[in-house]
């Protein structure tokens, strides 16, 4: 059938269809946007879900272990808190300037260099020797010090403040803000994570979010499902250990796109609409008047 003889009603069918077709194309939006779907319910109701048991920090080899001791007596303190690349401190927090501090190692809140633990999970602490700490937790490993401390009559009324140093975890893929994000608490999630990376952007796909962690050498491969309340908050990757990796998949947009933070159609993408907006019109014109 030749275009000039299609009836002008067809005509105009045909022109909706092209236009609904590019404005669907431009403008729809991602059925997998929203997190928790499964918990969407009427005004008035709520919705319970069982969680995971909560997964503090356990220290690991590798680790860089701040062990602050604190004692009435300055010198004491000093006897304790790792000096090797620091500067001692005395029970205010002011410089001795004895030893020289070596900048390249990271220290704590206070100055004080970490201990780093072995390949075997131990660490040479004064006057106790070597120690095993791999699987304590923060509480566990204070309680433990002091105490060795006050048991050994060392410290008499120890304060001890433990802290890990270079705790954290990378998050990547599609986040606004992509990078290291440190653990400086116990019980971190991944929507943590995600918060403080800046949440992610549209053009990521909220349905597979993986986790990668190694465990006795191996890695393992953990997928979430962030519109799933339920699968979610009972996932193993749930609640974070230092040394994971949080990836984002993009989604459909974002592997079109060359933008990979962009959340909106380039400008480009528009003009190319426009362009084949007006042509069509202007063929469909010709043959409807």
């Amino acid at each position: 059938m030749k275009i000039k003889n299609i009836k002008k009603p067809l005509l105009r069918v045909m022109l909706a269809g092209v236009l609904t077709t590019v404005v669907a194309t431009g403008c729809s939006t991602p059925k997998d946007v929203a997190y928790f779907q499964d918990t969407d319910n009427e005004k008035g109701t709520e919705t319970v879900i069982n969680m995971i048991s909560a997964m503090p920090l356990r220290v690991q080899p590798g680790d860089r272990v701040l062990i602050l001791i604190k004692a009435k007596d300055p010198a004491v303190s000093a006897l304790f808190n790792n000096q090797a690349y620091s500067d001692r401190l005395d029970n205010y927090g002011s410089l001795s300037g004895r030893v020289k501090r070596d900048n390249s190692v990271p220290t704590g809140s206070e100055g004080i260099a970490p201990y780093i633990v072995d390949a075997a999970g131990d660490i040479d602490f004064p006057f106790l020797g070597n120690i095993h700490i791999a699987g304590m937790t923060r509480q566990e490993l204070t309680g433990y010090i002091k105490g060795e401390l006050s048991g050994r009559e060392l410290v008499k009324d120890p304060i001890v403040t433990v802290e890990f140093v270079n705790a954290g975890v990378n998050v990547m893929g599609e986040v606004k803000e992509p990078g290291f994000i440190q653990l400086n608490q116990d019980n971190v999630t991944v929507l943590d994570a995600l918060t403080r990376a800046g949440d992610i952007v549209k053009t990521g796909q909220r349905t597979n979010v993986r986790v990668f962690r190694k465990v006795d050498g191996k890695m393992h491969s953990y997928v979430l499902d962030l519109t799933n309340a339920q699968a979610t908050l009972n996932s193993p990757a749930y609640y974070l250990k230092q040394g994971d990796v949080v990836y984002v998949e993009p989604n459909v947009m974002g592997k079109r796109s060359t933008r990979t933070e962009s959340s909106e159609i380039n400008a480009s993408f528009w003009l190319s609409m426009a362009s084949v907006l007006a042509s069509v019109a202007t063929t469909v014109s010709i043959f409807i008047k």
